[in-house]
């Protein structure tokens, strides 16, 4: 019952969203979303004041003031507030929206008839990124997405990113080889890949500390030929973003399969910290990540 109450939270927040007009809607999310944030999530506060820590480059979380976790989850509320009002935005609307460096790598990559792999960390609203790649850019846009509980919820997000233009495959098995069927027809591929949803991911240094990360991202590169672009979403103000779109890592082989995804999902860690340096909060992640969260 819990599950399926998140599911009519979600839809309702949706319908409330569109219905009230930005310059009313957004100043009530920023209240509403940081009284959520430091009042009742404390597990999800402590954790973002880790991850803060850690940006920072402390040993303890004393470098993360209140105001800097206020301004993370101020961040996640305008990220779900824009998605609730983003199904039938036009074209023209998400391109004015939008500030890119760097869009040609992902041209470049798809001149080259292999697809391209988008790696991106929780960062910003990525499901705005998408929008305007597909919608904006015109480029066919392929998203692999965790299954969410109640599976009501789930396919609602399926629905509001189809409207957006995105195709989604679930995380499953099988979504490996979906993967690289959308890249041999040279679609772009997104994946949020800063968190092991799976648990059998690479062991990675990731801001001065030991943690794992989704092999998926190398391996589709290296199974596939696609270059490999690590990707970060900003929010602006006035309902507008930023999208840093990087040079392609180094994907070449140099050894065996298992020594070259090591190698280059530790090459996208180092690529995921210079982008979340540059607006720490603007990064979602609020599930625990290192094996010092979880103890």
């Amino acid at each position: 019952m819990a599950g399926r109450s998140t599911y009519y939270v979600y839809r309702a927040g949706a319908e409330v969203a569109r219905l009230i007009p930005a310059p009313i809607g957004t100043p009530v999310v920023r209240g509403i979303s940081q009284l959520v944030g430091l009042g009742f999530m404390g597990d999800r506060s402590g954790q973002v004041r880790r991850n803060l820590a850690r940006v920072h480059g402390a040993k303890s979380d004393a470098s993360a003031s209140r105001g800097e976790v206020a301004s993370t989850f101020e961040s996640y509320g305008r990220y779900f507030y824009e998605l609730f009002r983003l199904p039938g935005a036009s074209a023209d609307f998400l391109g004015e929206h939008v500030d890119e460096v760097g869009f040609h790598h992902i041209r470049d990559a798809l001149d080259a008839g292999n697809g391209v792999v988008l790696a991106l960390p929780h960062l910003g609203n990525w499901d705005f990124a998408g929008a305007w790649l597909a919608g904006a850019q015109r480029v066919t846009t392929t998203v692999v997405a965790e299954p969410l509980e109640p599976p009501e919820l789930f396919d609602w997000f399926v629905r509001t990113r189809a409207e957006l233009g995105m195709r989604v495959i679930p995380l499953s098995p099988t979504a490996g080889n979906e993967v690289l069927h959308a890249l041999r027809a040279n679609d772009a591929v997104c994946l949020l890949c800063d968190r092991d949803l799976t648990g059998d991911g690479i062991d990675v240094e990731f801001f001065g500390e030991h943690t794992t990360m989704p092999g998926g991202p190398a391996l589709m590169a290296l199974r596939s030929g696609a270059p490999l672009i690590p990707v970060g979403c900003y929010f602006l103000p006035h309902g507008r973003h930023r999208l840093q779109i990087g040079p392609p890592l180094d994907t070449a082989r140099q050894g065996g399969i298992r020594a070259d995804v090591e190698r280059i999902t530790q090459d996208l860690a180092h690529r995921f910290e210079e982008l979340i340096r540059a607006a720490p909060e603007d990064w979602h992640l609020m599930q625990p990540n290192w094996p010092s969260d979880r103890r």
